[in-house]
């Protein structure tokens, strides 16, 4: 690759993503689960407004009913519900850390992104960051013209892809200290891993594309 956009070949946009020949922009991220946990505190997120809306809606209840009068009887009614986040935090803990265990404490995630959306692309358990090189480096030859093997990318289930429509994007979040950028849809949230040197180029292509969309 001499960097030189052309009919047939890709070419670096950034440090590590390329603009491949079927006008496609990918790359992959080796994401190291210990030193950001960013799967784990997405967890902690969804468990804790799951759990808030139950106590909310549970103390509604009781107010209406008028079965909580005094300060003990709202501690009552609150006490199991704590108990029961302090096992979930400590479960969700060890789960994780089996999960990173199995996955030998990298996960590598793959991205292509267009004009119209960006997907974030599960990678397999035993994929490893030389098969990431090697995907990356096939499709940024790929002929435009050749949808056959412009498709090829890896055998990937659809159920392990997450893919953002830009024109149903509602919030952009960049978090550059953890190499994430979060672009929410209203049912729809998901999490794009880039590298520092490749934020910048990410994070405009995303702003300039998403007309509807809050920056955060």
């Amino acid at each position: 690759m001499n960097g030189k956009a052309s009919e047939h070949n890709g070419k670096k946009v950034s440090e590590n993503i390329w603009l491949c020949g079927d006008g496609v922009y990918r790359w992959y991220y080796e994401l190291d689960m210990l030193r950001n946990p960013i799967v784990l505190f997405t967890v902690w997120k969804v468990l804790g407004i799951a759990f808030g809306a139950v106590i909310v809606f549970t103390l509604l209840v009781s107010l209406f009913q008028r079965t909580v009068r005094t300060i003990p009887d709202l501690w009552g009614m609150v006490w199991p519900f704590l108990i029961l986040i302090a096992v979930f935090f400590v479960i969700s803990i060890i789960s994780y850390l089996i999960l990173a265990a199995t996955y030998g404490w990298k996960y590598v995630v793959l991205f292509e992104m267009t004009e119209d959306c960006v997907r974030h692309i599960q990678a397999p358990k035993q994929f490893q960051k030389a098969q990431a090189l090697g995907w990356l480096t096939a499709l940024a030859g790929v002929a435009a013209g050749n949808p056959a093997v412009a498709g090829m990318g890896l055998s990937v289930d659809a159920r392990n892809t997450s893919t953002s429509e830009f024109k149903n994007v509602a919030v952009i979040k960049p978090r550059r200290r953890r190499d994430t950028i979060h672009v929410n849809q209203r049912l729809n949230k998901n999490q794009i891993y880039v590298r520092a040197a490749d934020f910048d180029f990410v994070e405009q292509f995303l702003k300039s594309r998403c007309p509807n969309a809050k920056i955060h």
